[in-house]
């Protein structure tokens, strides 16, 4: 059987209209890809706000509804995808438009830097100081700081996977719920399933050359015997002491493995930990962009999750 045969019917047809890329030489325009076209809420107000950096000034992106109560409400600090090298906010309206009227919160989108033009630390740092910025303005934002999760897919599941450590470390934030969605954890793809999910069989998705690209292109010259938690959460060797989590992944994603182990590594550190594995699932099938039922599945049960853990 070809691993396009493992992959669900009904997400052939997001698998087969994704694009083949070569992070070294097609950078550049898959940044530059237009973004589908999205409806925007009638019921969520978004405005974008420049913050200071560690470095410069940064970009989010925050979103309410339009129609607010006096009560504070909890707080999304929402981080995008891309492998470290690409992504903005934007690409993500939707997503975090369904957090405010799903969920009934506030959700800021950080605009981190990126590699390889900006590599580590300077995503995590901005990951960091976005979520400062947002707790330090509670009161500006109307938001609960008993009651502030950090998510993000893919790099911004490894991002969120970092700041739930580095936001523990710094004792200054206390983060209620972390939600690392198929989260890129560990820049040693050693791995079966970074072995097993490569170029020849699935080209058109995250694979494990793309994998490898990019990490080299957020580390640059650190030796792998440098690297730090802050970069590679699965190197991380206490995991104590961090906030609840919800995860997922799917069968057929290089990262599977290396998630489940640091799964079962938060439970036997004793954080309470929600974890889905979905069959026949390629890395990203969730896409807001794809309506296919399991991606549906998927996005409800993380939101209601994200709903259980902030409206308690």
């Amino acid at each position: 059987m070809s691993y396009e045969e493992k992959v669900l019917p009904e997400l052939l047809p997001m698998l087969k209209s994704n694009i083949s890329f070569d992070l070294n030489k097609d950078l550049e325009m898959i940044r530059n890809l237009a973004l589908p076209p999205m409806e925007k809420s009638p019921e969520v107000l978004a405005t974008t706000r420049m913050i200071d950096g560690p470095e410069s000034e940064l970009l989010v992106k925050v979103y309410e509804p339009k129609c607010r109560q006096k009560i504070k409400l909890p707080v999304v600090f929402w981080i995008h995808g891309g492998g470290y090298v690409m992504g903005h906010p934007d690409g993500d309206d939707s997503l975090c438009e369904c957090f405010v009227t799903e969920v009934n919160c506030v959700v800021v989108s950080i605009d981190y830097r990126l590699a390889p033009e900006h590599k580590y630390p300077a995503a995590i740092e901005d990951c960091y100081a976005g979520l400062k910025w947002t707790f330090n303005n509670a009161e500006e934002l109307k938001i609960d700081t008993s009651k502030i999760a950090i998510a993000g897919a893919s790099a911004g599941g490894g991002l969120t996977a970092a700041l739930a450590l580095m936001a523990r470390d710094r004792g200054e934030i206390e983060v209620a719920f972390q939600a690392p969605l198929y989260p890129m954890l560990d820049d040693r793809n050693v791995t079966p399933s970074s072995y097993e999910i490569n170029e020849k069989n699935l080209p058109k998705a995250w694979n494990r050359e793309a994998n490898e690209i990019a990490w080299k292109m957020y580390l640059g010259s650190i030796s792998s015997d440098e690297v730090s938690y802050y970069a590679a959460p699965a190197r991380a060797k206490d995991l104590s002491l961090l906030p609840p989590a919800y995860i997922f992944i799917g069968q057929l994603d290089p990262f599977r493995d290396e998630t489940i182990e640091y799964v079962a590594r938060l439970a036997e550190a004793g954080v309470p930990v929600e974890f889905h594995l979905y069959p026949g699932c390629f890395h990203g099938f969730d896409s807001i962009f794809n309506n296919a039922e399991v991606s549906k599945r998927a996005r409800s049960g993380f939101i209601n999750a994200l709903s259980q853990a902030l409206n308690r």
